[in-house]
């Protein structure tokens, strides 16, 4: 992505306020396979979209906080969803990172991390995939998290701090409720939502040319 200063994290709006002006939400997770192949797409979509429209990354929370090693069924679960994610985009994975961590099913904690970096956000999204799937490190763990907001030039304490704060928590859930009232369950989702109504520009993985044609036929260009 060309210009992180198109894009931003969903704010707390007051119950189910609609905003005025035409937003673009990314629903995605950190830890999400396919929105790790999704990225270069979304990449594109966002440099031709960006000067025209808000964009605001929400987080999906695939999976909630859990201490406990992921089972073998999960495991092999999201083994193939790697598998399949290359087969359809190309994107690599380290699959050093079943040797070398300890998997959790745990995806709470990244979310969390994305709202803790603050204007940062979508570039502790984006470094959190690379370390996740790049690097083989597990963004499960609070000091992983902490080590990635430090290349970011984040102060490791505070954000620390931030990481486990009621703040963080309250915006994580006030995310889960725009996902909700947008009816965006699969990862990733870009929704447009402009005068009350929301339309779907894909559910799950699409390619950008798929993508813009559609915006295309909704006379947003």
């Amino acid at each position: 992505m060309k210009n992180y200063k198109r894009c931003s994290l969903n704010p707390i709006r007051r119950g189910d306020e609609i905003p005025k002006a035409p937003i673009l939400y990314y629903v995605a997770d950190p830890m999400c396979s396919w929105c790790w192949g999704f990225k270069d797409a979304r990449d594109e979509i966002f440099d031709i979209l960006g000067e025209d429209i808000r964009i605001e990354f929400v987080m999906g929370g695939l999976a909630k906080d859990s201490d406990e090693p992921m089972p073998e069924e999960t495991k092999s679960y999201v083994k193939d969803a790697w598998r399949k994610v290359t087969a359809r985009t190309g994107a690599q994975f380290n699959w050093d990172f079943w040797e070398k961590c300890r998997p959790r099913r745990s995806t709470y904690p990244a979310c969390r991390a994305v709202i803790a970096a603050g204007d940062l956000g979508p570039q502790m999204f984006d470094r959190i995939q690379q370390a996740y799937y790049l690097e083989a490190k597990n963004p499960s763990d609070l000091d992983i998290l902490c080590s990635l907001a430090k290349d970011l030039d984040l102060d490791e304490e505070l954000f620390r701090r931030k990481l486990e704060s009621a703040e963080v928590e309250e915006e994580l859930q006030a995310g889960f409720n725009t996902r909700r009232r947008l009816g965006a369950y699969s990862f990733p989702s870009l929704v447009l939502e402009h005068k009350g109504k929301v339309q779907f520009l894909c559910e799950g993985y699409s390619s950008a040319q798929e993508i813009m044609q559609l915006w295309n036929s909704l006379g947003q260009n």
